[in-house]
């Protein structure tokens, strides 16, 4: 059963069409946050693909100045695991380890986000990358802001 808060509840009892803004934990905030991060971080080089010649340096064995190797492919899915994996762990983390481990991984994936203008990036790269970054700053916000009546696991 809900109980009104105040004053003002009583002589205006929510309706059925009446929206309730639920309050969301921190640590969904930055699950979605990484979501999307994800989102815009896999399409760019999604999109990469339909730019005239990377399919033909692909063919060749190219991507941009790189030869593609077991070892640059590798290092390809590691750069896509290491935020596919923060979409988790910003759930199950312990508040603590969970509020310092978003601030790391975010502030390291900002030069990530950039080091792909390098050398002609077309308008949807730095598009992408700018929204990559204002995404990974919104991350650290939150958790840097985390308070301890925010956690939702408060483990310490």
């Amino acid at each position: 059963m809900r109980t009104p808060q105040s004053h003002t509840a009583l002589e205006n009892p929510p309706s059925q069409s009446t929206l309730e803004d639920l309050r969301m934990p921190v640590q969904a905030k930055l699950a979605a946050l990484w979501a999307s991060f994800m989102f815009l971080y896999i399409y760019v080089d999604y999109f990469h693909l339909l730019m005239p010649g990377s399919i033909e340096g692909i063919l060749a064995g190219k991507v941009s100045v790189f030869n593609i190797t077991q070892v640059f492919l590798l290092a390809g899915l590691a750069s896509v695991t290491i935020p596919a994996l923060m979409i988790f762990l910003s759930v199950a983390l312990s508040a603590k380890v969970n509020r310092w481990t978003n601030i790391i991984v975010a502030a390291v994936y900002i030069p990530v986000a950039l080091v792909n203008l390098v050398g002609g990036a077309w308008m949807h790269m730095v598009f992408g990358a700018v929204v990559e970054v204002v995404l990974l700053l919104l991350i650290i916000r939150y958790a840097w802001k985390w308070q301890r009546s925010d956690r939702l696991f408060n483990m310490e």
